[in-house]
């Protein structure tokens, strides 16, 4: 029965994410629409709000949802892990992963009614956030206490400063 929660578990945290991935995507592109002039600006709200409704509340909300809950009942099953140290760590983050879903749900909520509160650039590097969560509970949950917190820490920082410059250098591009 674990290994079947588990692997359910998995496959809703990819789905998860892949929504977090794309519902950030979207807020860009409907940042991007609102400055536009009509009617291509009533026009692509319109498309960009349906498909972030869809996505937000079909796939990321409930795959959020059951994540949570596929998680809880793993740890029910295998208590042993809450006492790992890894494990308060990968907590840790998936409560900020949490934080971050709140956020983008609070974007969400403005960007649904055209009201603009950050830029596509602020955007472009809010997207970033996810993939900084993602590398870090990956390498917590597969290298367990192997992972030296300090040299953690340093990968985590010097990932996030890798991923910035990244957007730096697309901003630069993209502005061409």
């Amino acid at each position: 029965m674990y290994l079947y929660i588990k692997s359910l578990h998995i496959i809703f945290v990819v789905t998860w994410f892949a929504g977090l991935f794309y519902i950030v995507r979207l807020f860009i592109y409907q940042t991007e629409a609102l400055q536009k002039t009509e009617p291509e600006r009533g026009i692509l709200h319109a498309q960009l709000s349906k498909m972030s409704r869809l996505l937000w509340n079909v796939i990321t909300w409930p795959s959020a949802i059951i994540t949570l809950v596929l998680a809880t009942s793993l740890l029910v099953l295998q208590p042993a892990w809450l006492k790992q140290p890894f494990m308060h760590i990968k907590l840790s983050f998936v409560f900020l992963l949490y934080l971050y879903h709140f956020s983008c749900h609070y974007i969400y909520k403005k960007l649904q009614k055209g009201e603009i509160k950050y830029s596509s650039t602020q955007l472009r590097i809010w997207n970033e956030v996810a993939t900084l969560f993602l590398v870090a509970v990956v390498f917590l949950i597969v290298l367990k206490n192997e992972l030296d917190w300090i040299w953690g820490t340093v990968g985590f920082i010097g990932f996030g400063l890798l991923l910035m410059v990244a957007i730096k250098i697309y901003k630069a591009i993209r502005e061409k």
